[in-house]
Parts: structure tokens; C-alpha cells; sequence
């Protein structure tokens, strides 16, 4: 891989893996943000006292901050170079993350395709998988990205 930011089509491959380099220890402040600028006040997410009494004894890390963060960690090597991101799919919270959880994916190329219509761009499909510090696999997600050529 280059060290630039992003990758064009032509740098893309079908099996290609991507270990991302950036990773998140996610704090309360993070989850306690993203809880009310998106307006989710679900004491499962901000309420200590309420939690204990809930089955997972412990504050519940919003599951879009998750996804927000993991797609954050892909930019560098997947969409860097997009012209669009146009479609998510199959997004699936496989565990719980909980405050002090410490987060890192990894992307695989599952197809590479080249615009019929337009000469100069593409649509790559991906799958992302992110890992808490345990290995244990917390998220998972599907996405189409149009991607520039080199030229």
C-alpha cells in the first residue's frame, strides 16, 4: 500500500486485507458527546445507577458511535480517494462495547468494479470487522464506495 491518504481503484483488489492502523480506547466523555448531540438519552447509555439493575451491569457504549468510529478508522485506506459512499449494508452488532473498550477493524475487498457509464471511477464492496481488545468481534458492516482512477 502507498502512504498516501486513500487509495485509487487501481490500487484495490478482490481478497485484499486491510489492517487498520488507527484503533479508539473509547472513554466516557466519548459515549457521554455522542449521546447528546444525537439526542439518544437511553439511560443504558448515560445512567450508571440505571444500568446496574440491566443485563449488562455496566454503561452500554451507543451502537452508532461504534459504527461512526469503525467507519473512521477505514478512511484512510478505503475512502481517502471516494467520490461518494453509496450504500451501507448488513451493519451487525455482534457484542456489546462498554466504556474503556478499546476498538480496531480490519477491511477485505470483496469486489472491484470499474463504471460502465463513467471511465474515470469505480464502486469497490467491502466488508469491515471490528475487534475489541479481546479479539472478540463487536461490529461488522458491508459497503459500496465509488473510488477515483488515477487518471
Amino acid at each position: 500500500m502507498s502512504s498516501q491518504f486513500g487509495n485509487y481503484l487501481e490500487e484495490f483488489f478482490e481478497g485484499q486485507v486491510f489492517n487498520h492502523s488507527v484503533g479508539k480506547t473509547i472513554t466516557e466523555s466519548d459515549n457521554n458527546l455522542f449521546s447528546l448531540l444525537t439526542m439518544n438519552h437511553h439511560p443504558v447509555h448515560l445512567d450508571l445507577e440505571f444500568c446496574k439493575t440491566h443485563q449488562h451491569g455496566q454503561i452500554l457504549v451507543v451502537g452508532t458511535l461504534v459504527f461512526s468510529l469503525v467507519v473512521g478508522f477505514t478512511v484512510a485506506d478505503i475512502s481517502g480517494k471516494a467520490i461518494a459512499n453509496l450504500e451501507y449494508e448488513s451493519v451487525k452488532h455482534l457484542k456489546p462495547v462498554f466504556i474503556g473498550d478499546t476498538l480496531h477493524a480490519k477491511t477485505e475487498v470483496l469486489e472491484v468494479k470499474e463504471s460502465k457509464s463513467k471511465p474515470d471511477r469505480g464502486v469497490i464492496y467491502v466488508e469491515t470487522i471490528a475487534q475489541n481488545q479481546k479479539g472478540e468481534k463487536v461490529l461488522s458492516f458491508r459497503r459500496h464506495v465509488l473510488i477515483s482512477k488515477k487518471n
